[in-house]
């Protein structure tokens, strides 16, 4: 479905922006990531062509948290790809804090779906990795480990391994793995998804406690319409493939957010049926 244009008006009025206005402030010296009219496209073995994204636009800013929705497989995880330079635009461009991206930035940290920790290692060692393999001698990183196990409610668990952990403690570890390089920007792909709702709500409000402290730009792919509006600054709307920006929504809900709270605001419900209502005419084109 073709992106809809809103009057700037009627948009801001309504807590909805227009596609352009994703790109508006590129020039602006405080983005973190600039994508310029972006499209995509793979060719298969056999010679077909494949347009996973076309003319995508979006900028975010510095310390700014920013959510992507959209049906699946329509190209979400593939915006967070070009940002770290796994995959090029074929058209347009990318840019990381005023730069074209040419390859892995190391200010950009990533939380994927599935654990990303060394099963032999514990989770002592599982943190203070990073910080090791960037050339931080081993008794400090270690030391940086110890303090950010203890931020997240891990500090009895230093020196158990993953297997003797639940799936929740897992992903604490996996914030902290990455929190403890002190990324500037932060890629979040469905990282709670397989977790239950309870467990789910807490990290929630441990992602939201640990990235308010650090300054860092956030983008969070999810398939959760409430988490990416209790989580948010901003929600972009993908259409079905070949994804294009549909709608962006600005979320102006106070922080600090609590996220067992947020989700009973009057303005949260409104927008949650709002964003459905444009979602749901993409999942019935599929």
């Amino acid at each position: 479905m073709s992106s809809v244009t809103l009057s700037l008006g009627t948009s801001q009025a309504s807590g909805l922006l227009p596609p352009q206005g994703a790109f508006a402030s590129a020039a602006s010296v405080d983005s973190a990531i600039e994508f310029d009219d972006v499209s995509l496209r793979f060719i298969s073995a056999d010679g077909n062509a494949t347009i996973a994204l076309r003319n995508f636009s979006m900028t975010v800013a510095r310390g700014e948290f920013v959510a992507i929705v959209g049906p699946t497989g329509c190209g979400k995880s593939t915006t967070l790809n070009m940002i770290t330079g796994l995959l090029k635009p074929t058209v347009g461009s990318v840019q990381v804090m005023g730069k074209p991206v040419t390859g892995i930035d190391p200010r950009i940290g990533f939380v994927f779906q599935a654990d990303a920790v060394f099963p032999w290692k514990s989770v002592r060692e599982n943190v203070a990795a990073g910080p090791i393999f960037r050339g931080t001698p081993k008794a400090k990183a270690l030391a940086l480990a110890d303090e950010w196990i203890q931020r997240v409610g891990l500090d009895k668990f230093g020196n158990h391994y993953p297997h003797q952990l639940s799936g929740g403690m897992r992903k604490r570890v996996a914030l902290a793995q990455t929190f403890i390089n002190q990324p500037e920007i932060l890629l979040m792909d469905e990282p709670f998804s397989a977790l239950d709702m309870q467990t789910r709500t807490l990290m929630q409000d441990e992602l939201l406690r640990l990235w308010s402290g650090s300054g860092g730009s956030v983008v969070f792919v999810t398939h959760d319409l409430e988490e990416a509006i209790a989580l948010a600054d901003r929600v972009f709307v993908l259409t079905a493939r070949p994804a294009t920006l549909k709608r962006v929504y600005e979320i102006d809900l106070p922080r600090p957010r609590i996220m067992s709270q947020v989700r009973y605001d009057q303005q949260f419900i409104d927008l949650s049926k709002r964003i459905w209502d444009d979602l749901r005419e993409e999942v019935q084109i599929q």
